[in-house]
């Protein structure tokens, strides 16, 4: 028998008892939407985190460090020469972080960069450039924010958070920074010392201004300096606090950062970079960790959620035996005229596979539309019931292509093995009895 003539018998057989049929695949679809809706969940909360570790690190960053003391001159070097290293980040920190252009001042946080090693790792501007003379610097996106004109300490007292908020905003420098010159004061920030004298400065000047941060609540007022500047910086302290001629924190690297040439080659730098006795973290590590405690999370709730399709299993398992009760004599037909078991067992599977798929393929049709309505509307309802902003790119569900397929071969899987006892007590219907109809 030719698979057109399968299908033909299945669909007339299919429409004599369609409320049935339907009502079963009605249980196959809910079935199925369950068990994709529950999982999403799962998927969604581990999209987010995922996003949220990488939009705050750069995937191809490894950070690296020393059991003990701090990473050198020389420890940069050997990093240099690893294979798969595109470039080495270094920063070291100054004492020093007071700036002012005019009657507005600030203190930030200041350090030295390595400007062409920053460029190969990828630095953003948001406007200007990397600096390439000594005295020029690089600023955080919100430096301006945090450069303000000095005022007395209870200038704020008495006002509300976001009265005080307010206030500050008209306090901040709003002219244009890029170009601009600005005074750095020279003062170490031990309280201890005491500086006879005016203050020594250097004029610094903004070529370039940072990338605005992918998260709405971080703030950057952080300030790059060059190396040459940083020795001459450290060098005026100095003499200002011996402490800090003989420092070792600000002789050597507080940070250090390794850049691959591909997110592909972190592992193996990472396993290179440990080789040579030094300690690393990288957004791989992180997430394979993460991945590890989601993934079982996840598998508990497809397995939950595979209950529900077993249950509506047990409507395909009835609809198949009723259906071979039914068409015994059928059967006996088909088997007299040279129907093999084979042939019919198929034909039995064949319906029981139509019902999956319309199960299957309806159940993933309402998911997707759960799905997109939960995400949609679950933000509206939060903030018009509970007064909160839920968190930018918040999402309850989320079905990505995997959780599809894994959901389709659960479901079907189920749906063939719920029909392969009917289709098997098929084969077995003798044919005398069956056109005399006394099965």
């Amino acid at each position: 028998m030719k698979f057109k003539d399968k299908h033909r018998f299945v669909r007339s057989n299919m429409k004599k008892n369609r409320t049935r049929v339907w009502m079963t695949i009605l249980a196959s679809t809910i079935g199925c939407a369950f068990l994709i809706m529950l999982a999403s969940i799962g998927f969604a909360i581990h999209k987010t985190a995922v996003d949220d570790v990488m939009s705050f690190r750069m995937v191809n960053e490894i950070q690296v460090q020393k059991e003990s003391g701090m990473m050198t001159e020389n420890d940069v070097k050997k990093l240099e020469q690893i294979e798969g290293v595109k470039a080495v980040t270094r920063k070291k920190y100054t004492p020093a972080n007071q700036l002012s252009i005019g009657e507005y001042n600030t203190f930030a946080n200041v350090m030295s960069a390595y400007m062409p090693s920053e460029e190969k790792a990828g630095f953003e501007l948001d406007k200007g450039r990397m600096p390439k003379n000594k005295n020029e610097i690089v600023v955080g996106y919100h430096f301006a924010e945090e450069l303000r004109q000095d005022q007395p300490e209870n200038y704020l007292e008495g006002l509300s958070e976001e009265e005080a908020q307010k206030k500050m905003k008209e306090l901040s420098y709003k002219g244009k920074l890029l170009n601009e010159t600005l005074t750095y004061h020279l003062k170490t920030d031990n309280p201890d010392i005491k500086i006879e004298g005016p203050v020594q400065t250097v004029d610094v000047k903004i070529v370039g201004i940072g990338k605005k941060p992918t998260r709405e609540w971080a703030h950057d007022n952080s300030v790059f300096i060059t190396e040459d500047l940083y020795n001459e910086v450290i060098s005026i302290l100095g003499k200002q606090d011996p402490k800090i001629a003989s420092a070792d924190e600000l002789k050597n690297y507080g940070e250090v950062k390794a850049f691959t040439i591909s997110a592909d080659d972190v592992k193996e730098v990472t396993d290179r970079i440990e080789k040579l006795d030094y300690m690393t973290y990288s957004i791989i590590k992180e997430l394979k960790q993460m991945n590890v405690y989601f993934t079982l999370f996840k598998a508990g709730l497809i397995f939950i959620g595979a209950i529900a399709v077993l249950i509506a299993s047990i409507g395909i398992f009835n609809t198949m035996t009723m259906a071979v009760t039914e068409r015994s004599q059928d059967i006996g037909i088909m088997k007299a005229i040279g129907a093999t078991p084979k042939t019919v067992k198929r034909i039995f599977l064949l319906e029981s596979a139509y019902i999956g798929l319309w199960g299957v393929g309806l159940g993933t049709l309402l998911a997707y539309i759960t799905s997109y309505g939960v995400n949609f509307a679950l933000p509206i309802i939060i903030e018009q019931f509970i007064n909160e902003t839920p968190p930018e790119g918040f999402m309850l569900s989320y079905i990505p292509w995997s959780l599809t397929a894994i959901a389709v071969t659960i479901c079907m899987g189920v749906t063939l093995l719920s029909g392969w006892r009917p289709a098997a007590k098929a084969t077995t219907v003798d044919v005398l009895k069956a056109l005399r109809r006394d099965v």
